[in-house]
């Protein structure tokens, strides 16, 4: 049944930046000052090919669980990563693309944001880390550090506790997503944009351009 409130807030929330299809719905409201999560909706499912088929799909069921429309949606948020670089421009092309159809506002959050968002108790500072191709890690510290790659036996990594990608499940990472864009909405013409530490491992074509005619 679907959550009734006074002041309604839709936020729709998508990650395809690991190997995994996910997408959430919160409810809530906001006041001056306040923000109240009344209820969040979560489907996932692992895989590791096949998002961009899977996630419009699942988006509808999503809805249709909650007897929700396109209509209803008053923010969208996604996940912009780092992570794996084509699942990442999935998301976030779906995203930009329903923006701009629907007339709502889209969020980008990273991964870092989404893991920080679980940190609980710990204290500041401390980092979030998840796992990078050939044995590197991206990192970034909390609060106010700036995003990074490093060795795991990196001697910046031992000043303050980690808090890991891998410790979290893909439920909760789409969860946080939503709680943190939920929280800090963006502006209505915002384009959020594929968050990348590395570039891609795709080398260039090595047969030659097409001759373009006059």
């Amino acid at each position: 049944m679907r959550c009734v409130l006074s002041r309604p807030d839709l936020v729709l929330a998508i990650d395809t930046s690991a190997a995994h299809c996910a997408a959430a719905l919160l409810f809530g409201h906001r006041e001056p000052g306040v923000t109240e999560t009344a209820k969040i909706t979560v489907r996932c499912e692992v895989m590791a090919k096949g998002q961009a088929e899977r996630l419009p799909v699942m988006v509808q069921e999503l809805l249709d669980s909650e007897a929700a429309g396109w209509a209803d949606l008053t923010q969208l948020a996604v996940g912009v990563g780092p992570g794996n670089f084509t699942g990442i421009r999935i998301a976030v092309a779906y995203a930009r693309g329903l923006a701009m159809g629907l007339g709502v506002p889209a969020t980008g959050v990273t991964t870092f944001q989404a893991i920080a968002m679980n940190s609980g108790a710990m204290p500041f500072p401390f980092w979030t880390v998840l796992d990078a191709p050939r044995g590197a890690v991206y990192a970034q510290r909390f609060p106010g550090g700036a995003a990074c790659i490093l060795d795991p036996l990196d001697r910046a990594l031992q000043d303050a506790p980690l808090q890991r990608f891998g410790d979290l499940s893909p439920e909760r990472v789409i969860q946080a997503i939503a709680e943190h864009a939920f929280r800090s909405p963006a502006d209505p013409g915002s384009r959020p944009a594929p968050f990348y530490l590395r570039a891609a491992d795709a080398a260039p074509a090595s047969d030659p351009p097409p001759v373009i005619l006059p």
